[in-house]
């Protein structure tokens, strides 16, 4: 095999070096002793010519063409090669039969069995045209694989490193030669690794035409398909089926239709709009509608209930030390006003969202970071009246102050103070109406941290004052003040053991155990001005003398495990202890905090938690986690929640792949405890199928809870679009198994 690197200096030294080639350097041409005397002529003319250093500074990067047969012809501007031919440049890989280059411009032709292919793609067919520096080109007959899909076209044209165009042909993420579907139109324009755009497209399945789609753009950057169904039923909806389809405004704008019936309650609609602007931030928008019509009602009952939910978020990043964050969440339910706090369009149609939080707040937050300190601007409003409690804020201002150094002194002070202008609020016709205050507080704080033998101790001393406008009577207030001061120590043991042992096959490639044991002490002076003169909001104004003592020990087991430091253990007991102060009756100790985590192995991890009641000898709560990540698809879950004279239910999943088609996953919650309120059994059961189909997966669920009824749905869902806008499913939410830590 010959191989040729073509480099272009200047148009001079490419012909000198052209000729030079085409005389003197064929092996028929003269004996060894004439080509040793020419090939010092050719050098002393080529070094002869002036030279432009800056010329060769921008000088290209060579193209290298590899080949059976590589010809340079006289002119010194063609490469020629045939057979096996393979082009490297710039990242970019060309194989084929044959193919000419064009040293000046490096434009190519290729023929038979044309291949280009670079870091986000492939393109393949029987002839076409490349430029190795503009990374552009054409394909005939041509097939393509840009992750996620793949497809054929009559022609493709690359228009530059990141976007490419077919003509005539479809697109699909099926790699079977004839694929399960396909999306065919006759122009598809790529955007590698961002997103696709065609107009007047047809969906096929097989052979079928389903569905004209007008316009289809989907961003590569998304996990969701652009349409998804979910038919199902349950006790409460009846026969449903849930749908969302996605939608494109402009490259900053898309979102999603929805369109839902359940058959116990009516359809519902609504729609979301996610957005991204070049200068003020992002943020998404969702609305939700259903006027529900009971099937089942009482003689008296209303026939229908009117129900909505309009939610918008929006983050600006400012610069790099400035962001504006906001929520909007405006919910009415007739239901509710009708029932009581039992119904919820939140709990009923968005659960996932009530777990996190059952009255979410609307409120726009501004933050600035300086170089020690830092500022923030909320103001909160109440929108939704039938909030049981809510505080609005009108504004609130805070400035913190982290611990800095006092000029060239040992000492360092913090600061922290807040300005409010706060209303709580109760639910409308609910009794009392609700507090309204101005409050500003503020705590300063000097401390001293030092080394006192092998003990890190940092004794402190501060004020915290606070002023209000008016007092719990409404008349003014003096100011409150309260004296503060404590101190924080603590120390680290550590021994290292040359052990290495693989014990019940657990690696241990030496073993470090590390001690830590903490104690804080603080004491807060009475405040000037007794809680029950203040209008109660929050802790700020409940705040009364106290005397207090925190107690932590840390153990931690280390070990190496594949060069990476891991803690195979690591135990934390914590504590605290109240001295005697007025009005009781002694100092006590609080109750004991236990936190357990172990890494046996890279495949298990245990978690455990629990609360011990010294006093009267028993624990309160307890739960542990066991989580096996046996293998790819392959995992094993175990937990118990334990509360004394409460709950205590066991928990387990099992999510298994048993063939590379098919899957079983299960989830029970099951209750064990004594408590006469709940029955004992089984509480909650899961049963998920799913079927490989190549490019899709399928998934049939099975759920049922015990006095809620049982749910059944059906999931298709592409490969390369696997999440999905509805969540039904229920799973163990234990911890990673074998997750590391880093020391």
């Amino acid at each position: 095999m010959k191989e040729l690197l073509l480099t272009q200096i200047n148009a001079n030294q490419t012909q000198i070096n052209a000729d030079f080639q085409s005389k003197y350097l064929r092996p028929s041409a003269c004996n060894l002793r004439e080509s040793a005397l020419k090939f010092l002529i050719f050098v002393f003319v080529l070094y002869s010519f002036p030279c432009n250093c800056a010329a060769q500074e921008k000088m290209e990067a060579p193209v290298t063409v590899n080949g059976d047969t590589v010809e340079y012809d006289a002119s010194g501007k063609d490469v020629v090669a045939i057979g096996n031919v393979s082009v490297q440049y710039k990242g970019s890989k060309l194989t084929c039969d044959k193919l000419t280059v064009n040293t000046t411009t490096k434009d190519s032709q290729a023929e038979g069995h044309v291949r280009i292919e670079d870091a986000k793609g492939v393109m393949e067919g029987e002839r076409g045209k490349y430029n190795f520096n503009a990374k552009s080109g054409s394909v005939e007959n041509a097939e393509f694989r840009s992750s996620p899909y793949f497809g054929k076209a009559k022609n493709v044209q690359k228009i530059s490193d990141a976007e490419f165009i077919a003509n005539r042909g479809y697109f699909t993420s099926c790699d079977y030669q004839k694929p399960h579907y396909r999306i065919k139109a006759k122009t598809i324009d790529f955007f590698q690794e961002d997103k696709v755009i065609t107009k007047n497209a047809v969906f096929y399945v097989q052979d079928l035409p389903l569905a004209y789609l007008k316009k289809y753009s989907h961003s590569l950057k998304e996990p969701m398909m652009h349409v998804q169904f979910m038919p199902g039923k349950s006790k409460d909806w009846g026969a449903f089926l849930l749908s969302a389809w996605r939608y494109q405004v402009t490259d900053h704008v898309q979102g999603r239709i929805y369109a839902d019936y359940r058959e116990k309650l009516g359809s519902a609609e609504g729609f979301g709009a996610n957005y991204d602007t070049d200068n003020f931030g992002r943020g998404d928008f969702k609305f939700y509608y259903t006027q529900e019509r009971p099937k089942n009602f009482n003689e008296g009952d209303p026939a229908e209930f009117e129900r909505y939910l309009v939610r918008s978020r929006h983050k600006w990043d400012i610069d790099e030390r400035t962001n504006l964050v906001s929520e909007y969440y405006k919910i009415t339910d007739s239901k509710r006003v009708i029932y009581g706090g039992e119904y919820s369009i939140l709990k009923d149609y968005f659960y996932r969202e009530y777990e996190k939080d059952t009255q979410p707040s609307s409120y726009a937050l501004y933050h600035h970071a300086f170089d020690y300190s830092g500022i923030d601007v909320m103001v909160q409003k109440r929108v939704n009246r039938w909030y049981s409690s809510y505080t609005e804020k009108l504004p609130e201002i805070k400035y913190n102050l982290s611990s800095v150094q006092v000029g060239e002194t040992p000492f360092y002070f913090e600061h922290n103070s807040s300005l409010a202008n706060l209303n709580q609020k109760n639910a409308v016709h609910s009794s009392p109406e609700g507090v309204n205050l101005t409050r500003f507080d503020t705590t300063n704080k000097i401390s001293l941290p030092t080394k006192v033998s092998f003990l890190q101790f940092r004794p402190f001393a501060g004020t915290q004052e606070t002023f209000y406008d008016k007092g719990a009577d409404g008349e003014s207030i003096a100011p409150r003040t309260m004296f503060l001061a404590g101190a924080d120590v603590s120390t680290k043991f550590y021994r290292v053991f040359n052990l290495k042992s693989e014990f019940l096959k657990m690696q241990f490639n030496g073993l470090r155990h590390v001690i830590t044991p903490t104690i804080g002490y603080t004491y807060q002076h009475d405040p000037t001005v007794s809680s029950n003169h203040i209008r109660q909001i929050d802790g700020i104004d409940s705040l009364s003398r106290s005397n207090s003592a925190s107690l932590g020990l840390s153990n931690k087991l280390q070990t190496k495990r594949d060069n990476k430091s891991v803690d195979f253990a690591d135990f934390n007991i914590t504590n605290a202890y109240t001295f005697k102060t007025e009005g009781n009756n002694g100092g006590n100790l609080g109750n004991f905090l236990f936190d357990l985590t172990v890494l046996p192995y890279s495949w298990m991890r245990f978690d455990t938690d629990a609360t011990y009641d010294h006093r009267n000898d028993y624990f309160t709560n307890a739960n542990y986690d066991v989580n096996f990540n046996l293998a790819s698809n392959k995992t094993i879950g175990l937990g118990q929640r334990y509360q004394r004279k409460g709950g205590n239910e066991i928990t387990n999943s099992f999510d298994w792949r048993f063939t590379p088609k098919w899957r079983l996953a299960l989830y029970q919650r099951r209750n064990i405890g004594h408590d006469p309120s709940v029955k004992k059994g089984l509480r909650e059961q899961e049963y998920t199928i799913s079927r490989d189909l190549h490019c899709w997966q399928m998934d049939f669920s099975y759920n049922v809870k015990r006095g809620e009824g049982e749910t059944i749905w059906l999931i298709f869902r592409l490969k390369a679009f696997p999440e999905m806008e509805f969540v039904l499913d229920q799973s163990y939410h234990g911890p990673k198994a074998g997750s590391q830590s880093n020391s």
